[in-house]
């Protein structure tokens, strides 16, 4: 290997180790990515896309063939009945309110069987806060099933608290800044299928942040109604510069539209303002980058497994999203990896993150991310808020081989700062 970074040879001994574990993993994610690659490429060609579709519209956006023919082919990929993906969701969070509040009611109730919901997911339902425009301010209610002690769903609690009353049943797939699992397709299926023995017309709701094209199975084929995502993630392909998308069936979409735009509009207005080529590029490429960033999670678990760190996956566990976790055990050491994986990235690396009160979370929250997109995640970042167990959450890498030197560039850091040994 090449030392164009000046890496201590000891932490080049230790990634050569970590790499010739992870060959028979590494199959595995190119087995993956190729079979859904295959999907994305044959729904381009089941809606004959061409240059037309890439051509921008203003104004009200009637009649922009672009946008019906990308959540035709998003619909098709994630096989739903109907899609609704569009560059001003603002963010995932975004996305998933539009929906929430798209198909609930007053006096409906929420019922999340993942726990606790992400931290600026309390903000929207109102678990945290006494803000304007909540669920809570418009009268929907909201229950929780709390994870068992080991992290995974409690089936039997779920069993037990569904009945006519309840509208939706959220699911969160990736683990947020928890330690808990994060769910495989079979999990959320199992879900579904016990709501919909005891209550057929209850939604069965997704938050698939993260999990895009992990596994060859889609969720909307296993049970789900409706999904939600952001395209600065998995599916944008590191490409797309904003957006969300929300997908599952037709009259779920269209309720969802009438939230975006207006009752009666939906899906019909909506000026794509030139960003229709870099959204069909960012999905066609998302498998691919997908597996990139995989492969750097299942290396950077290697790696500190190595180096005598507790990893959540092991480098050699099933994965259900990109997010690799590790525990670092104090605030030092977090801080430390996240600037050294700042040092590494292709845009701000000169840059030094810092914890800050970020809006929307309860503790001081450090993020590395310097990436072409501003934010993204699916390009090389990490963050964490400091907090017992001081774990870390990196996920992302547009290509593996510059995500390999961003993660020895963060141990690089320690290293330097005196906060790791490596025999």
């Amino acid at each position: 290997m090449n030392n164009i970074f000046n890496i201590d040879e000891k932490i080049l001994r230790e990634s050569e180790r970590a790499l010739d574990k992870c060959k028979q993993q590494f199959a595995k994610i190119d087995d993956i990515t190729e079979y859904n690659q295959h999907r994305v490429l044959k729904a381009f060609m089941d809606n004959d896309i061409s240059e037309r579709h890439f051509v921008s519209s203003t104004g009200y956006g009637y009649g922009d063939i672009g946008r019906e023919a990308l959540d035709a082919v998003c619909a098709n990929i994630f096989q739903a009945e109907d899609a609704l993906v569009r560059h001003n969701f603002v963010c995932g969070t975004h996305a998933l309110t539009v929906a929430l509040f798209g198909m609930l009611r007053p006096g409906d109730t929420m019922l999340s069987v993942t726990g606790e919901p992400y931290d600026t997911l309390k903000g929207v339902i109102g678990l945290n806060h006494n803000k304007s425009g909540t669920l809570k301010e418009f009268g929907i209610n909201y229950k929780q099933i709390n994870l068992m002690n080991d992290g995974n769903l409690d089936y039997d609690s779920i069993k037990e608290s569904i009945n006519e009353k309840i509208k939706m049943v959220y699911i969160q797939r990736s683990r947020g800044y928890t330690l808990r699992p994060s769910l495989f397709v079979e999990d959320i299926s199992r879900v579904a299928e016990i709501v919909k023995k005891k209550c057929p017309g209850c939604i069965v709701m997704l938050d698939n942040c993260y999990g895009e094209f992990v596994e060859k199975k889609e969720p909307l084929s296993n049970g789900v109604d409706i999904m939600a995502g952001s395209l600065i993630k998995n599916p944008g392909g590191g490409i797309a510069s904003t957006g969300g998308y929300i997908a599952g069936k037709k009259h779920l979409v269209e309720q969802c539209s009438y939230r975006l735009t207006t009752p009666g509009l939906g899906k019909e207005v909506g000026a794509t303002l030139g960003q229709n080529r870099e959204l069909f590029m960012g999905i066609f490429n998302a498998p691919h980058v997908t597996g990139e960033a995989l492969k750097n999670a299942i290396f950077t678990a290697a790696l500190f497994e190595n180096l005598g760190y507790d990893t959540i996956p092991k480098y050699n566990e099933p994965r259900a999203d990109i997010v690799q976790a590790i525990k670092l055990r104090n605030d030092e050491s977090l801080i430390a990896f996240c600037q050294g994986i700042q040092k590494g990235a292709p845009i701000d690396s000169f840059v030094i993150p810092e914890p800050w009160d970020m809006p929307g979370y309860e503790n001081k929250v450090i993020m590395a991310s310097g990436s072409f997109t501003l934010g993204s995640s699916i390009e090389l970042s990490a963050d964490a808020p400091l907090r017992e167990p001081y774990a870390v959450w990196m996920q992302g890498g547009l290509n593996f081989h510059s995500a390999k030197i961003g993660v020895m560039l963060a141990i690089q850091f320690m290293l330097d700062k005196g906060l790791l040994n490596i025999c």
